[in-house]
């Protein structure tokens, strides 16, 4: 995970902000229990991009990580959900010990598209689409590039403009900077400094302590360099000027927490702002909790599921 503090410079406060942004995710549990009999990994669908694992039956729901993630950080959330709809498990390469063959090249787009080809073969009509941090921005690209294949889409914890966190007038262009200096970080240290870094990060992440350590596990995990890739592409790519255009509807979670967190009007601030210009977007701040949502506060997040499944 990147140590935001080093680049925004900022107070505690706007550096957690800065990081809620970013999908330096984790699963909730360090260690994955069995995958029930029902599961399988979707066996014609080949992609050196992601892979999909699936479960239950009924309406269909993809669930996207984000940056560093695995897939189990929607493993609670899958396991409730299966009952009553058909889960979509994405993994991104790169991430959590998943193979990474791309180098420092592109992320975000070729994951978008292979995500609508994997929707495509599948046969999955209009699914609703839920992605945390990056796994949001990435779904909300997914709409914009291919709104006949989305039906609905949640982002939690996640903006279309990550860099715009460093101020309403920075643009993708002025971002590049910060964003290379994001993917050297990933780059450059030892596993030990780095091991340091993603337990400094953690902290200000997520408020349970055994989902922090989990993050700290799946980063070391992943691959640097498809780390760094993703934090470049992340921090260069601005999908506002898209919203206005965007016909699929969409709710936007995030995150406010009173005590180290982002503050409830800074949190109402930034994301009001950010989604002004996307019509009808649904916006739902989840208070005490930081970055990851559905761990700070599990009852909520799912309540909030239901809702935005049933609309």
């Amino acid at each position: 995970m990147l140590n935001h503090r080093r680049i925004a410079g900022g107070s505690p406060r706007h550096a957690f902000i800065l990081a809620s942004a970013i999908a330096l995710s984790a699963p909730a549990l360090a260690h994955a229990e069995p995958a029930p009999a029902a599961t399988q990994v979707a066996p014609a669908f080949a992609s050196d991009r992601l892979s999909v694992e699936v479960v239950g039956q009924g309406p269909d729901v993809v669930l996207i990580p984000g940056l560093a993630s695995s897939r189990e950080v929607w493993r609670a959330e899958a396991d409730r959900l299966k009952a009553s709809h058909r889960v979509h498990l994405v993994q991104l390469a790169g991430f959590a010990g998943q193979p990474w063959t791309h180098g420092d090249g592109p992320f975000v787009a070729p994951v978008v598209e292979e995500l609508a080809r994997y929707i495509r073969e599948a046969g999955l009509q209009r699914p609703a689409v839920i992605g945390h941090s990056m796994g949001g921005f990435s779904a909300l690209r997914l709409a914009q590039a291919h709104p006949d294949r989305v039906g609905r889409v949640m982002t939690v914890d996640s903006l279309p403009f990550y860099s715009a966190m460093f101020g309403p007038q920075v643009t993708a262009e002025a971002a590049r900077p910060f964003a290379d200096q994001a993917a050297q970080m990933m780059l450059t240290p030892d596993d030990a400094a780095f091991r340091q870094m993603q337990v400094q990060t953690a902290e200000g992440l997520v408020r349970d302590p055994a989902t922090r350590t989990a993050m700290v596990e799946w980063s070391m995990a992943s691959d640097r360099h498809a780390l760094a890739a993703a934090i470049r592409d992340v921090m260069t790519s601005d999908a506002r000027p898209g919203l206005a255009a965007m016909t699929t509807p969409v709710w936007a979670l995030y995150a406010s927490d009173a005590d180290g967190g982002a503050p409830a009007a800074m949190a109402d601030a930034v994301w009001t702002r950010e989604y002004a210009p996307l019509p009808n977007v649904h916006l739902e701040r989840v208070d005490a909790s930081r970055h990851f949502i559905m761990a700070d506060q599990p009852e909520r997040f799912a309540a909030l599921v239901d809702r935005f499944l049933s609309e």
